[in-house]
């Protein structure tokens, strides 16, 4: 994640196939709901 993070300007996050979130990586990394996507509920 660290290289996509550092070398993307603009990120698509798909779940399922629908689009989650679309952004710069600070709005992607942070969003609450790509968070629980990836890391689960309880982080």
């Amino acid at each position: 994640m660290s290289v996509v993070m550092g070398t993307c300007d603009r990120l698509h996050v798909l779940d399922s196939g629908r689009t989650v979130i679309e952004g710069a990586p600070a709005a992607v990394r942070s969003d609450p709901q790509v968070i629980e996507i990836y890391f689960g509920k309880r982080h």
